[in-house]
């Protein structure tokens, strides 16, 4: 399905939702061929086999959090989200940590996100710092969205939630938010400054 815009903001409305299983497939391979790569180069590209990413593209494989950062990487895909992995583990006890400025880093033309505790997979949680580098909303070619719920805490800076159904949130140090990450969303920064938040995001 075409992205529709909003009339309200501009935004392209993605009509994808949850990067898990089929829909994860479907989300790679149309990056790949939105960038027109082949099986074969988009693989390599990624450091994986040809057969494995065919395998993914039709939900016949679960792919590791390492080989979805790589495609991540090669597709220039942006949700976070795509590293949380749908599988329940059967392991209890786990514990994961991140040292200050240690996290892993994933940066889009909007954000810059720091990733936490990325080590641990299957999980349905994922923490992450973001900077919000975007100053316009029409910065955004699509809305960000994706099955869950998502809170949100301003660390630093002011900004401006933009989502699919409500007015414009003006945010500031020391603001939070929760919504459905389905919802349609972007944040815009309006201080001197990128604004810095942490985001929790949980997977259905």
């Amino acid at each position: 399905m075409e992205p529709i815009k909003s009339e309200e903001t501009g935004l392209a409305v993605e009509a994808t939702e949850a990067p898990d299983g089929e829909i994860l497939g479907k989300m790679i391979r149309d990056a790949r061929k939105e960038k027109g790569l082949t099986l074969e180069e988009a693989a390599k590209a990624a450091a994986i086999g040809r057969s494995t990413l065919s395998k993914i593209e039709n939900n016949q494989t679960r792919p590791s959090f390492e080989i979805i950062r790589r495609l991540m990487q090669t597709l220039e895909l942006e949700t976070p989200q795509l590293f949380v992995q749908s599988a329940q583990s059967d392991i209890s006890g786990r514990r994961d940590f991140t040292r200050k400025g240690l996290g892993e880093h994933k940066e889009t033309k909007t954000y810059d996100h720091e990733l936490l505790c990325s080590e641990l997979t299957s999980k349905r949680m994922v923490p992450y710092i973001s900077t919000i580098k975007a100053r316009d909303v029409t910065e955004f070619d699509n809305w960000v969205r994706h099955r869950g719920e998502e809170f949100m805490f301003v660390l630093s800076g002011e900004l401006t939630l933009y989502t699919e159904h409500y007015r414009p949130l003006q945010m500031a140090a020391g603001d939070s938010v929760y919504y459905d990450s389905g919802m349609g969303h972007g944040c815009v920064s309006t201080s001197a400054e990128d604004a810095s938040v942490l985001w929790i995001s949980l997977a259905d």
